[in-house]
């Protein structure tokens, strides 16, 4: 979160595969504008919702039920700001991601979360901490 820290402020940012919603809550308490959550799995969900609802968040985001994949499908250029995705491991979500982003930069900076092993196509930057990477996209290297 601290190298897309910068574009933060009054960003409008989107969250993939959110899980808990932890990542766009966290922007959102770094001053992003507006949050946009998109997870598919009921108990997800649910802990999307009572999170928002604990950190009085709930005006301020909005939480799509939808496939993470086929909602960026249909995004127009640059829809967001800053993006996060954060699919599961080793099941090549992660290349897909990064593909559309390149067929379709859906936001200025995009990250996304993988296992270490795994090479994303035309990343411009990527850290490693330990078993995971974490490559941007549209970020200054």
């Amino acid at each position: 979160m601290s190298i897309v820290n910068p574009w933060l402020p009054g960003a409008r940012v989107l969250d993939l595969f959110s899980g808990s919603g932890a990542l766009g809550l966290e922007a959102l308490s770094r001053g992003a504008e507006a949050i946009d959550l998109v997870e598919i799995a009921p108990k997800s969900l649910t802990a999307i919702a009572a999170n928002a609802e604990r950190l009085g968040a709930v005006g301020q985001i909005t939480i799509h039920r939808a496939d993470a994949l086929r909602f960026i499908e249909r995004l127009e250029p640059h829809a967001y700001d800053v993006a996060f995705a954060d699919p599961p491991y080793g099941m090549g979500l992660a290349e897909r991601v990064a593909e559309q982003w390149l067929a379709t930069p859906f936001a200025e900076i995009l990250g996304v979360e993988h296992g270490r092993r795994e090479r994303l196509p035309g990343a411009t930057d990527t850290r490693a901490y330990g078993s995971v990477a974490i490559s941007f996209f549209g970020l200054d290297a």
